[in-house]
């Protein structure tokens, strides 16, 4: 059915285009075999590229596999980084869509556009496993004792300088070694996701994420694309809602270890 939907929307887009010079997304994709997706690469269990191999994994790596798979064309992934996502997305030179752990937020929404949610997401914390009982609020971060560490540019370093002014705040490069560093305690708390932690912990019996229950903020993540690309904003809606209604999204959730709704 989404197949069908998808070649009449391309007719469509083509007809429209004719004695136009700007091509449609779609037209464009379909013609270069391939679809460019930007991602971070740094957000284990959804993004991640193995340093050795170079090859790129997770939960919202197979979301972008489905998208591909969908549009008859084959996944090529570009790096990005949180810093100059949003300016990344904005050049049209650079890729179709982003996606790894980006949450929908009216800030992005203003000049981007965003897909509908397919994986809830809320801020929480990791912790090393001595000091779990310690941090079970805000409060108890918010001191000038309790180092912070985040990457710099995305929504961990925007809540951590709107949330914990007191605390010492740590900004750090690259987001998949902080876990590393608060389990040697060169940081006491890392500003994460409920999709991210667990992972951490799973597979670092040092680490804990004592809050997973109770996120300090409920969000969705989506996939981001620039504005004026509406006839592949479709097409990825219709193939979340199709994943959504075939267990194919549940599956993956299983796949990962992550919470299927709150």
């Amino acid at each position: 059915m989404l197949k069908k939907f998808l070649q009449a929307l391309l007719l469509c887009f083509v007809a429209i285009g004719c004695g136009s010079h700007n091509t449609p997304t779609l037209e464009k994709i379909q013609e270069r075999g391939t679809l460019l997706v930007g991602t971070t690469g740094d957000y284990r269990p959804l993004s991640y590229k193995e340093p050795i191999t170079g090859e790129y994994w997770g939960f919202c790596i197979d979301v972008a596999e489905e998208m591909a798979q969908e549009l008859g064309v084959s996944a090529r992934y570009v790096p990005t980084s949180w810093p100059t996502l949003s300016a990344d997305v904005q050049a049209p030179e650079l890729f179709d869509f982003a996606i790894g752990g980006i949450t929908v937020t009216d800030a992005r929404l203003q000049f981007m556009d965003m897909s509908e949610g397919y994986l809830c997401n809320g801020k929480t914390i990791l912790c090393r496993q001595e000091d779990a009982s310690k941090y079970q609020t805000l409060e108890d971060l918010n001191k000038p004792e309790v180092r912070v560490m985040v990457n710099p540019g995305g929504l961990n370093e925007k809540f951590a300088r709107e949330n914990l002014p007191s605390c010492t705040l740590i900004v750090f490069g690259k987001n998949e070694e902080i876990p590393f560093k608060v389990a040697d305690g060169e940081a006491d708390v890392m500003i994460t996701e409920i999709t991210e932690a667990p992972w951490y912990v799973r597979n670092n019996a040092r680490l804990a994420a004592p809050l997973l229950d109770k996120p300090f903020t409920r969000g969705q993540i989506g996939i981001l694309m620039r504005k004026g690309q509406g006839d592949l904003l479709k097409v990825v809606n219709a193939k979340i809602q199709e994943m959504k209604s075939n267990g194919k999204l549940k599956a993956l959730h299983e796949k990962y270890g992550l919470v299927y709704g709150y």
